[in-house]
């Protein structure tokens, strides 16, 4: 979603709106409609940049990435 690059399934971590906050859904199983990213920190700034996350999980709501950023930024160390 950030870099466009196409990769396995396997390789793109899916995240999902919950209450408002993205959240990475590591076993792929929560509900609702999800969106896939690179876990690395370059994949996830282009996709805030690009407002990515809004367009892709089709919500006119704003998303707080921070729960997403933590994570991503927590395993790419």
């Amino acid at each position: 979603m950030g870099c466009r690059k196409r990769a396995s399934v396997d390789d793109l971590l899916r995240v999902v709106v919950v209450a408002g906050d993205l959240v990475p859904d590591l076993r792929r199983r929560l509900p609702g409609r999800g969106a896939s990213l690179h876990p690395t920190a370059e994949c996830l700034r282009a996709a805030e940049r690009r407002r990515a996350f809004s367009r892709a999980l089709r919500t006119s709501a704003p998303v707080e990435v921070g729960p997403l950023r933590d994570h991503v930024l927590g395993t790419s160390s």
